[in-house]
């Protein structure tokens, strides 16, 4: 490889390339160790923000499970509840529309890795039951007992921030202002990323003390969940104070408001918001990636990486023959 700075040692962390978030690591399994890895999007549900991503049938699901895997991802997140407001799903209808799938995914794709989208600890506990590898509590702890789960049982968790928001509330004129103490000149709109990072903080903390593998624990800013759009792209831009943390850091950007709001989109028409957002914090050292569209996800990811000196192009010919 002539020329290549991968082969010279000038990687990740030289001159202007931000440093990168540690790899994840689930069951012995490492992802994302060159370019981030990707977390696939599939719902159990009919009312999910995105109709793309609604996959109530089985058959639909397993479907959408093959193609995620051919297209790159890494992992499957499985959720059973919309996360906005809608409906009542009961602990006991959650568990009938994930648990046997996660079962029957575990069987028929043990390539891939699964984690399943809850709050609730009693839904937890059956997935890792029948093979879930990462419990994705997007409701910062509102059950404080889901993390027990994870650290009792062996596998990940994703710790995330809402500002204090219940399950599947909306946030409503939020505000984050600077923490007492802060510096002179400080920027006002860090208010939410000292927010973020202290709550994350605590959380790994936390799942640490409950026996998970540091390497197993994902941080997570939750972009939209108990912000607004100006919180949201402030979280983009900062990327790399969450990766400060020194733990795999999770990206859940994929169609979200904060890209719809900002580009005054639907949110079938938020892919290209979505792919900037998202080369921006692979850029800045995130690890994993939480998307709708994973082919797409995934070249950009590896352009970025390569970018970064992280991976190699898959082929050079330029130049040289």
């Amino acid at each position: 490889m002539p020329d290549s700075p991968l082969s010279q040692g000038q990687g990740q962390g030289r001159g202007p390339v931000p440093h990168r978030a540690p790899p994840l690591v689930l069951r012995g399994r490492q992802v994302g160790a060159a370019a981030p890895a990707i977390m696939a999007i599939v719902n159990r549900t009919t009312d999910s923000f995105y109709a793309g991503a609604r996959q109530f049938d089985d058959g639909a699901a397993l479907a959408a499970v093959e193609l995620a895997l051919t297209e790159g991802a890494e992992i499957v997140d499985i959720g059973g509840v919309r996360a906005g407001t809608g409906p009542e799903v009961t602990s006991a209808e959650e568990i009938r529309r994930i648990v046997p799938f996660v079962e029957r995914v575990r069987a028929e794709f043990p390539e891939l890795l699964v984690s399943v989208d809850t709050w609730r600890s009693e839904v937890a506990r059956e997935a890792v039951g029948v093979g879930a590898d990462l419990l994705n509590d997007t409701w910062a702890g509102h059950d404080p007992t889901l993390v027990e789960v994870a650290g009792e049982l062996g596998v990940g968790v994703v710790c995330s921030h809402t500002g204090g928001a219940a399950p599947r509330t909306d946030p409503f004129r939020v505000s984050y202002p600077l923490a007492p103490g802060s510096p002179a000149g400080t920027d006002p709109r860090d208010g939410v990323i000292q927010s973020v990072l202290a709550t994350l903080a605590a959380a790994a903390q936390r799942a640490l003390d409950c026996g998970v593998a540091r390497e197993s624990i994902l941080v997570d800013p939750t972009h939209d969940f108990g912000k607004n759009t100006w919180h949201s792209l402030h979280l983009v831009r900062s990327t790399g104070r969450l990766v400060d943390l020194g733990f795999p850091v999770l990206m859940a950007l994929s169609r979200k408001d904060f890209v719809g709001e900002t580009l005054d989109l639907p949110a079938d028409e938020r892919l290209e918001g979505t792919l900037a957002a998202t080369a921006v914090a692979a850029w800045l050292g995130a690890a994993v990636f939480r998307a709708h569209d994973v082919r797409s996800t995934r070249r950009v990811l590896d352009m970025t990486a390569a970018i970064r000196s992280d991976l190699a192009p898959a082929r050079v010919l330029r130049g040289i023959e």
